[in-house]
């Protein structure tokens, strides 16, 4: 969108079946400027991480034949292998997954890799668990540093990172320009946060931000205007802070009978919001 953001759309907005040459094409045909990739907890997808050169090459080959980039990694998959949960076995499971995360991003060419901001997941979060989340970033960002990645440790619905004042506790002990915040703006509100008071702590350590609506409590799968997103807001605030770069619309679509049209309508709400904040 013209010069002070790229606006993308979440590769789990479209239909499963979709192949990467439709979903490239539905994404320009809409207007997105990306598609965030996507490393869930499915075997599927998972299972990205071990492309081979070979099959890297055949999807940056189906890129560059569209005007439709692929900046970010969100890597979801980490809930089922948290950095710091109590198991050992899946808190090494966990860094083995961050470190194939970062080799692929460098392949593919991809700048961001999103870390979900979970040191545990469906249990108990703890000093001890929180420490270990530490302990595993600081051995994943010595690889993201020489490969030239991007950490970006997303704020969620946890103990551990439901702020951004929080996130930030770990963006100032590693002071590294490779580890960021990536802004969930829904996550944000639906946990009480004031947005305006939590931007500007952010400020300057944002590499992107995950736009959708949300209800208090519940993170997913409402449609854009109908949650208690204030999206007036929440772009005026983008823009107070002096942002320029990557918003990611997060649809799901599982979520929608008829998908593609909930994402161009989806589209066209955004950058509505996004025109009215510009002066």
């Amino acid at each position: 969108m013209e010069n002070e953001y790229f606006l993308g759309i979440y590769e789990k907005a479209f239909p499963k079946q979709y192949h990467w040459e439709r979903r490239f094409k539905t994404a320009r045909d809409i207007g997105f400027d990306f598609i965030e990739f996507s490393i869930d907890e499915s075997d599927e997808r998972l299972a990205r991480l071990d492309w081979d050169a070979t099959t890297c090459q055949d999807f940056l080959a189906i890129k560059n034949t569209y005007d439709v980039c692929v900046p970010t990694m969100c890597l979801s998959g980490l809930r089922k292998f948290p950095l710091g949960a109590s198991d050992p076995s899946i808190r090494s499971m966990g860094l083995d997954t961050l470190l194939k995360a970062i080799r692929l991003a460098s392949r593919l060419g991809l700048s961001v890799v999103q870390v979900a901001g979970y040191d545990v997941y469906n249990e108990e979060s703890t000093e001890t668990t929180r420490e270990n989340f530490k302990h595993h970033i600081e051995i994943a960002l010595t690889e993201a540093q020489k490969l030239k990645i991007v950490l970006a440790i997303e704020n969620m619905e946890t103990r551990a990172t439901d702020s951004l004042t929080k996130v930030m506790e770990y963006i100032n002990y590693f002071d590294s320009p490779f580890l960021q915040i990536y802004v969930d703006i829904g996550n944000l509100i639906a946990m009480g946060n004031d947005l305006a008071s939590q931007l500007r702590i952010a400020q300057g350590h944002i590499a992107a931000f995950h736009i959708k609506d949300v209800m208090p409590k519940i993170c997913r799968d409402i449609p854009f205007g109908q949650g208690i997103v204030d999206f007036d807001q929440v772009f005026a605030e983008i823009k107070h802070i002096g942002f320029k770069g990557l918003l990611l619309l997060e649809m799901w679509a599982n979520s929608h009978s008829d998908p593609i049209e909930e994402m161009a309508k989806a589209y066209s709400f955004i950058t509505s919001k996004i025109q009215l904040a510009r002066p």
